[in-house]
């Protein structure tokens, strides 16, 4: 049986390589030649070298505008998210009436698309704000602050599944043990519950860090970058420079090379400082 299969996983692996390099290693290297060429199709680009990098650091500052806004809302969403999650996840576990109604309503956010969310959030900010003569685009900390509800909001539900999963992986035995050695609460959560759901808060940590970077959706349906591309985060930007400024299309995609290298630089970290954790426990 074990020969037969070794002689056929050829066979079964091409149509996943055969999609791979169609869906994504293709075209990954197309963008970054791309990047490297001054183009409005693929037909007619022509090579200029790091002239797209230079234009990218040097004459477009809205690149490093949008960078810096977008690291702020990543640190913060980062944190909150994680705490939130964990918090609920916490919580519910402890064999609290209606938890199952709970989990359901916390999850249902994350179904929603990143558009109508950003148009549902745009309405209820603007309602609270507008009783103060002001829109969520009449300040750009306003923005801000209505983006990282706004993904606080969708995520927090999907994170704490995965908590909860983990959570009630943990074996009863070690937190009966905890109990009658005489551990409180704390005790049992920073010494058992928190190294035991470490490979969850790896995985989570990851997800909340790629998806606070590559926010789109949502950030063009709240704010759109208004006002004066304040609030513009690095994926809108890159949109922008590529499909809203002629002769910009090799800067934007020289835009999104770097941008794929900052979150896989930044999520590789993480997940090397996190997993570590998981050895040392």
């Amino acid at each position: 049986m074990e020969k037969a299969l070794r002689k056929y996983f050829p066979l079964f692996v091409l149509p996943g390589v055969v999609c791979f390099c169609v869906a994504f290693l293709f075209p990954m290297i197309m963008g970054i030649y791309l990047s490297f060429c001054k183009f409005t199709n693929v037909n007619n680009a022509q090579w200029v070298g790091l002239s797209n990098y230079i234009t990218a650091f040097t004459i477009d500052k809205e690149f490093f505008s949008a960078l810096w806004f977008t690291v702020k809302f990543a640190v913060v969403t980062v944190i909150s998210i994680n705490i939130l999650s964990f918090t609920l996840a916490i919580m519910l576990t402890r064999g609290i009436t209606g938890t199952n109604l709970f989990r359901t309503v916390f999850f249902m956010p994350n179904l929603i698309g990143g558009i109508v969310l950003g148009w549902i959030w745009q309405v209820i900010i603007n309602g609270v704000l507008y009783k103060y003569d002001a829109t969520i685009v009449s300040n750009p900390s306003y923005g801000f602050w209505g983006l990282v509800i706004l993904m606080n909001w969708q995520n927090v539900g999907y994170m704490m599944v995965i908590y909860i999963a983990a959570i009630q992986n943990i074996p009863s035995d070690m937190l009966e043990a905890a109990s009658i050695d005489g551990a409180n609460y704390w005790t049992t959560l920073r010494k058992i519950i928190i190294p035991s759901v470490m490979p969850s808060i790896t995985i989570c940590l990851f997800m909340t860090v790629t998806n606070g970077f590559k926010l789109f959706d949502q950030n063009l349906a709240l704010t759109a970058g208004e006002p004066g591309k304040q609030t513009e985060m690095l994926a809108l930007n890159i949109y922008n420079t590529f499909y809203g400024r002629m002769g910009f299309e090799g800067v934007g995609q020289a835009k999104a090379v770097v941008f794929t290298v900052i979150v896989a630089l930044i999520a590789l970290l993480q997940l090397k400082i996190t997993r570590g954790k998981e050895v040392e426990q």
